[in-house]
């Protein structure tokens, strides 16, 4: 089994595209695919609507996505062509308490692809892609952390109207010697990465 991570510096960078459309580009790796959502305080994990819990059974959730509408993201994956969808929920820095389950159904799975940056504290996938718009001057701190360990960024430049990134004291050099694939959505994924990620996986296979 390829496990890839797919993760970013900000919400509404285009993860979640990244990861469907990757899905339907390889449709034949029939893909176990992966969000991961943490919450804040006053969120129930359980279900993801505003409560005052605070027992330890709504610290995580972990559901099979079953809708094909493309409502929401979990549901975008099925659409896209994966064999399985999982929406993991915890709480701000509760993933570990997940971890024993999410690993469990992962377990079966022939590929998988998961949406998530603090997932990398718990896997080593053979893939790491990182997403960065350039007009976002937003940058998570988990995105920091883990952006040195990433194989690849796709970099979105569309929105930044061809000015250097809105984000502040954060470098790039990490990444500087890794394949940095400009975008211009849509496509979010483009054939060049296509043909960047088939190769890397053909190099886990062979290895295997």
């Amino acid at each position: 089994m390829a496990i890839i991570v797919v993760g970013g510096h900000s919400r509404n960078v285009g993860k979640t595209s990244v990861v469907a459309e990757i899905i339907a580009a390889m449709p034949e790796l029939h893909w176990t695919a992966v969000k991961i959502t943490q919450y804040g305080h006053g969120i129930c994990s359980a279900d993801g609507k505003p409560c005052d819990c605070a027992t330890d059974d709504h610290s995580w959730a972990v559901t099979e996505e079953r809708d094909r509408s493309g409502e929401n993201d979990s549901s975008r994956f099925l659409v896209a062509g994966a064999a399985r969808s999982f929406w993991v929920r915890t709480r701000q820095g509760m993933l570990a308490e997940a971890m024993p389950r999410l690993r469990k159904e992962l377990a079966g799975a022939e590929n998988a692809i998961l949406e998530s940056n603090s997932v990398m504290r718990f896997l080593r996938p053979d893939l790491y892609l990182t997403v960065l718009d350039a007009a976002n001057p937003d940058f998570k701190a988990t995105a920091k952390q883990f952006l040195d360990r990433a194989d690849a960024v796709i970099l979105q430049h569309g929105r930044s109207g061809g000015s250097g990134p809105a984000w502040a004291k954060v470098s790039l050099k990490p990444v500087a010697a890794r394949p940095i694939f400009d975008i211009t959505p849509p496509p979010y994924v483009t054939s060049d990465v296509v043909n960047f990620i088939r190769e890397r996986l053909q190099r886990v296979a062979m290895a295997q």
